[in-house]
């Protein structure tokens, strides 16, 4: 393997790895590296991303932009991502254990996710509400927990 396809040794012992961790994929960052492993994304400055939380990752001439599941953002300048989009998509892709729309009484729905991190158990449920429905409206909320819990109890999750 040439220089440019391996990790720099000092790069791999600066992540923040779990006992078994493994680089799968890694791109140079105008600040560092981008380093997808097999159960968490690593950005420059050490912020360490599993996957389970990543609700969205978008490409772009720029770079690279993560929005999690508790609404944080991570941006990190990318101008050649290699194979990283792709392992990202697919890591990112494989804790999804369920993704069902649900139509709500009355206009629009909710989306409800759940998530499991690598090998793991169903950590997490995300309900992502239609465009014009306030998820603060306690109705509507409890109209979501109530097609939440039909969900669960249906797929056995």
């Amino acid at each position: 393997m040439s220089f440019l396809r391996r990790l720099p040794a000092d790069v791999r012992k600066a992540l923040a790895t779990e006992p078994g961790e493994r680089v799968l994929a890694f791109a140079p960052s105008g600040d560092g590296w981008v380093v997808a492993t097999d159960l968490a994304l690593h950005l420059p400055g050490g912020a360490r991303v599993p996957y389970e939380m990543i609700d969205k990752a978008a490409w772009s001439e720029e770079g690279l932009r993560v929005t999690t599941t508790d609404g944080g953002r991570h941006e990190a300048p990318v101008t050649e991502p290699r194979r990283v989009p792709e392992t990202v998509r697919e890591r990112v892709n494989s804790t999804i254990v369920v993704n069902k729309h649900v139509q709500l009484p009355g206009r629009g729905g909710v989306r409800l996710v759940a998530r499991r991190p690598p090998g793991g158990e169903v950590k997490e449920w995300t309900l992502v509400f239609d465009e014009g429905i306030d998820p603060a409206d306690p109705g509507v909320r409890a109209q979501a927990e109530q097609a939440l819990e039909g969900v669960r109890r249906s797929m056995g999750v």
